[in-house]
């Protein structure tokens, strides 16, 4: 029977020396930043080989840890009969023992019990071993004593065991949790190790460059040397140009001292000067205040000087006779000149007609009859378009004061109605018509006004009124040549100013835009062939501007539209002419125009004569000029005439109807002011 064998920790329990007091010793772990380590992995490699022996033994009391890497140690009684469990050889750890010698050390000691040693005569009889005399089978109650005593040596023994175990379990708990302070302090020695590689590889890192560095200051310093060298050098001739600044600063203080004496001579003189300034301001004031006066004083003689002349008033000019027309007979035409002096320009128009139906009692033709007008002005053929507009020049600088102004050309087609309004092609200066001239010289009085305060802003619309609908010149695009989406109506609710609908109003500022704008209307204005004339307006144009001036430092403002209007040609319609499909759509518009026309007179008669009701609505010409021709505008009529003795009968129309609106009176204007 081989000897029983003792449980691996109570081999190293008796190698500690139990009974004795467990003495603490100092901690052999490294210091912080030594080269030595030693951690948890160590320790469990040093008790590796005896946990291997604890589960080779027998049955065994297994006590359940929360600590994964150290499982619970069993103590397990060997008994008679049981062979042991073959012993493992022990790993080869050089610092397992003492890794655990440190764990046991710092155990608190406790009772030490002393190990039953095997043969004794509570000890049950071992495997294999010398079998005891047997009591004689009647003796009954030998062998229960013999079992009482067999069983409460194993309790005993069970109980001593129970102990160990305990204080094994003790000491495994206590160990393990230096285990794990020793792995805590471990992985802080790994990332301390760690952080001191690191700052050495930085250190070596930073060596290296401060070597390089090194070597680049020690080439620096050679150069640095030769610089000192040019410096002292310079250093040299600074000093003998400071040496020379210092005579010229004495000399330039001397200078000063001249220099303050004339500033303070000068300061004097500035305090004059502003005194004289301060003054010169006072009065320039006073000036502006008295040339706001004469404004003031001029607007209203000049308003009250148009009114002398007539609220409304009416020119005559005869166009020239154009290369391949017959040339008119001599005392067809007549400017006889007025009651005062000959050099005056001419107001009156002689117009003689011959009529071949009437004849004498002699047979001979009758003589011609004469037909005599007056006007406000008349122009010859000779006169050219600066002449026009020189008389008209005035009246529109009223609509810069304030007033409504609307200029119109009235007469037959072909007589010069679009070339005295718009100029004749080619962008001759001399044959400006009077749009282009107007806005010229609304620009430069507006300028000269600025100087006084004022501002002044401009706005252009160019519509047309073709067959009774109103028609955008200045559209581009799809809606060029479209009217059906234009139309009359009021600014706004209780608003007197009148606007068209989806017309572009377009800001203007120079002549340049004014000259665009005029050319685009030419391409998009109705026109067709007549009898009369090859190229013939079909409609009637009508060119808005409105006109925003404001004083600031007085607060004033004004504003007023001026309408220039180039009306369509008229003509008498003949019942017995033959009428084709152009000729029935000539016949339509010549109606239209007729019409609007004829309501124009009628709008100037009512006016005239103070009528309560005023048809302007009965035409779209006359409902768009609505607040242009009222009590409260300034208007003048061209009357256009043909020189030619075949366009006799549409002349006299012409005058005629002019001569009824020279006749008219409408009421004082007034101006726009707020």
């Amino acid at each position: 029977m081989e000897p029983q064998k003792r449980s691996p920790l109570l081999e190293v329990k008796g190698n500690i020396e139990l009974k004795r007091p467990l003495v603490k010793a100092p901690s052999r772990l490294p210091l912080p930043g030594s080269r030595f380590k030693r951690g948890l992995d160590q320790m469990e490699d040093a008790l590796e080989p005896e946990k291997k022996r604890t589960r080779g033994l027998g049955t065994a009391t297994k006590f359940a840890t929360s600590y994964p890497r150290a499982p619970a140690l069993t103590t397990v009684p060997q008994a008679q009969g049981q062979t042991a469990a073959p012993k493992v050889p022990k790993k080869t750890a050089p610092r397992c023992s003492t890794a655990v010698a440190t764990v046991l050390k710092n155990q608190k000691p406790g009772p030490a019990v002393p190990a039953k040693k095997p043969g004794t005569a509570a000890a049950p009889p071992k495997p294999g071993g010398k079998k005891p005399s047997k009591r004689p089978a009647w003796d009954l109650k030998g062998q229960l004593c013999d079992l009482n005593a067999e069983l409460k040596c194993y309790r005993e023994r069970t109980q001593t065991l129970d102990q160990e175990n305990q204080q094994l379990q003790d000491q495994l708990r206590e160990a393990q949790q230096q285990a794990m302070a020793l792995g805590a302090e471990r992985r802080t020695l790994d990332g301390e190790l760690a952080r001191v590689r690191a700052q050495a590889e930085q250190g070596q890192q930073e060596l290296g460059h401060l070597h390089a560095r090194v070597l680049e200051l020690e080439a620096w310093l050679g150069t640095q040397e030769g610089l000192v060298q040019e410096l002292q050098k310079e250093q040299l001739e600074l000093q003998e140009e400071r040496r020379v600044l210092v005579i010229q600063l004495e000399e330039q203080e001397r200078r000063l001292q001249v220099s303050e004496a004339a500033l303070s001579d000068s300061q004097a003189e500035v305090t004059s000067l502003r005194q004289e300034a301060a003054a010169q301001a006072a009065l320039l004031a006073e000036r502006g205040e008295r040339l706001h006066g004469l404004e003031m004083d001029r607007r209203r003689l000049h308003n009250q000087l148009q009114e002398l002349k007539g609220n409304i008033r009416v020119f005559c000019r005869v166009r020239p006779v154009l290369p391949g027309e017959p040339t008119p007979p001599p005392g067809f035409l007549l400017f006889p000149s007025g009651p005062g002096v000959p050099s005056d320009p001419p107001t009156h128009l002689s117009l003689f007609r011959s009529d071949e139906r009437r004849g004498t009692l002699s047979g001979m033709p009758a003589a011609p009859t004469r037909h005599d007008f007056s006007f406000d002005r008349v122009f010859p053929p000779g006169s050219g378009q600066d002449e026009v507009f020189e008389e008209i020049a005035m009246l529109v600088q009223s609509a810069l004061d304030g007033y409504p102004v609307c200029i119109f050309a009235y007469g037959q087609t072909g007589s010069g109605k679009t070339f005295t309004m718009e100029g004749g092609p080619g962008g001759d200066p001399q044959v400006e018509g009077l749009i282009p001239r107007a806005l010229r010289h609304l620009f430069s009085v507006a300028g000269d006004l600025s100087s006084q305060g004022w501002t002044y802003s401009f706005v252009a619309s160019y519509v047309e009124i073709y067959n009774e609908t109103v028609r955008d010149l200045l559209a581009t695009g799809t809606r060029k040549g479209q009217g059906g989406d234009c139309e009359i109506r009021r600014a706004g609710p209780g608003s007197e100013e009148l606007v068209v609908t989806n017309a572009r109003y377009v800001p203007v500022s120079c002549e340049k835009e004014v000259e665009a704008l005029l050319h685009l209307a030419r391409q998009n204005r109705a026109v067709a062939r007549t009898a009369q004339n090859e190229r013939s307006s079909r409609s009637h144009s009508v060119f808005q501007l409105q006109i925003s001036g404001e004083h600031t430092g007085r607060g004033l403002q004004c504003g007023a539209p001026l309408n220039l209007v180039d009306l369509a040609g008229s003509e008498r319609l003949d019942p017995g002419l033959a009428l084709g499909p152009g000729e029935r759509e000539r016949l339509r518009e010549t109606q239209a125009i007729n019409s609007s026309l004829s309501t124009l007179g009628l709008v100037i008669m009512a006016l005239s004569n103070k009528e309560s009701h005023v048809p302007y609505r009965n035409s779209k010409l006359t409902y768009l000029l609505q607040n242009s021709l009222g009590g409260s505008a300034k208007m003048l009529m061209f009357v256009n005439i043909s020189p030619l003795e075949e366009n006799v009968s549409e002349s006299l129309n012409s005058l005629r109807f002019a001569s009824k609106v020279n006749q008219c009176v409408i009421g004082t204007a007034q101006a726009n002011k707020k």
